[in-house]
């Protein structure tokens, strides 16, 4: 096992150390840790299997090993961008909408104050 193995399957672990310990702290919601602990896990798999992409580019039809690390990355971040793209547009519209409430439901106040107001007059 050579040196860049180690030192990759180390970092891997420690990197799902910090995942699960940013999950029990709650700085880390689970559906989007499952999507880092993934990404560790296929790391962990090629560090472990060292031919593992040059097998994996060969079943693709990729020339080059690391064409096919770049080529499924930029998927994946292409793919996770469009799903934060979703839920930032989510929160944007319950965000406008809450707003609104508010606006209405202190609207409501000030208009209960100023019955109050008069009736006490």
């Amino acid at each position: 096992m050579g040196r860049i193995q180690i030192i990759t399957i180390a970092a891997s672990f420690l990197f799902l150390l910090y995942i699960s310990r940013l999950i029990i702290k709650g700085r880390l919601r689970e559906e989007y840790s499952i999507v880092w602990c993934i990404c560790t896990i296929i790391l962990l798999i090629f560090s472990f299997w060292r031919n593992g992409l040059a097998v994996m580019s060969e079943l693709f039809g990729v020339y080059e090993p690391p064409n096919l690390v770049f080529t499924a990355s930029i998927f994946a971040i292409l793919i996770y961008l469009l799903h934060l793209s979703v839920v930032a547009s989510k929160l944007h519209k319950q965000n406008k909408q809450m707003a609104q409430q508010i606006a209405l439901l202190k609207n409501d106040i000030d208009q209960m104050k100023n019955a109050q107001k008069n009736n006490l007059s």
